[in-house]
């Protein structure tokens, strides 16, 4: 059997869920948001353009503080990964090895956006989020189908606009960012909850919103999927949670409230058990970066590799044929 044969025109978009790590996360349990988009490429990291043949696709994101712009373009395996094909990826990572894998994506690529500190020494800053993202925690995606039309016109708005940093840890985020790309593609499909996240825009906000859209859209094939964190010794990431989410489940801050305004917290409860509660399918397909099908520019890209179980670097997992190619477990 064959993976199946994919069409040009048939792309995708996906959100990637990316679930809190370190000391930042363990105080702001929301995440990260950012798009996936299997057909879009980029010449650089702010230029867009449409995948060539053997190309896989690029995540966009807003992102802080990154020699001053707003939003920025990788390719779909270094933002994994931070190596340039399937191929490379180490079966396991500690933090040493993730330091020099982002090291050496950076100096063959990314010098404009990150060079080195005078002592010619790795430079500190965000720019490590561009690159590697699943040595540090688990990702979870959620993509709808999209056309070769859209992508075109999502290019060229994005090329024709400036692109300077106007980032805000509450109203300009990378959930926000997610939104109205999202929005682009599929309209009126992601909206902000008033009440579970208080009106702020959060990334698992965005990946609820964009689930219910696709039940009630079937004819745009919705998929999701999970790409599992690197084994390794490096410190496992976080489960993801809303605003009233994050207070209710977490003992620091829910105790107090309760102790001392037993009413508050009260309702906060009853608002997270109505209104609050999405979880992240945990049975969805694997992503197996070794079984991405390259998009092309031909009428149709053919994926040859027989289904069934593989081994890849981040376990086994089942075979995905993917440009955003993601099978149902």
């Amino acid at each position: 059997m064959l993976c199946g044969t994919r069409r040009a025109h048939a792309s995708e978009a996906a959100l990637l869920l990316a679930e809190p790590f370190g000391t930042f996360g363990a105080v702001n349990p929301t995440g990260h948001a950012s798009v996936y988009l299997s057909g879009v490429c980029a010449d650089t990291p702010t230029e867009l353009r449409l995948c060539r043949a053997g190309e896989y696709g690029v995540v966009l994101s807003r992102y802080h503080r990154i020699a001053g712009y707003d939003w920025l373009a990788i390719p779909l395996i270094p933002y994994l990964y931070a190596v340039e094909s399937p191929e490379e990826i180490p079966a396991t990572a500690d933090l040493k090895l993730e330091r020099k894998l982002r090291d050496a994506y950076r100096r063959e690529h990314l010098m404009a956006l990150a060079p080195d500190d005078p002592k010619k020494e790795i430079p500190g800053g965000e720019w490590i989020q561009l690159i590697g993202a699943s040595y540090d925690r688990r990702i979870y995606g959620f993509a709808e189908q999209t056309t070769t039309l859209q992508d075109e016109a999502l290019i060229a708005d994005f090329n024709g606009r400036e692109n300077k940093s106007h980032f805000n840890l509450l109203f300009e985020n990378c959930a926000n960012f997610s939104e109205d790309v999202l929005n682009y593609y599929y309209p009126h499909s992601v909206h902000r909850n008033f009440i579970a996240d208080i009106g702020l825009v959060t990334p698992k906000q965005v990946a609820r919103s964009l689930t219910k859209y696709g039940k009630r859209h079937p004819e745009l094939e919705s998929k999701a999927f999970v790409i599992p964190q690197v084994p390794g010794s490096i410190p496992r990431s976080k489960s993801v949670d809303g605003v009233v989410e994050s207070v209710v489940r977490s003992k620091k801050y829910v105790l107090p409230i309760a102790a001392l305004h037993p009413v508050v917290a009260g309702v906060l409860v009853a608002t997270y058990l109505g209104d609050g509660r999405f979880h992240p399918d945990l049975h969805a397909a694997v992503f197996d970066p070794s079984s991405v099908v390259h998009f092309g520019e031909g009428d149709e890209q053919a994926a040859t590799k027989p289904e069934g179980p593989a081994q890849s670097a981040t376990g086994t997992a089942q075979v995905i044929p993917a440009g955003a190619g993601f099978k149902e477990p």
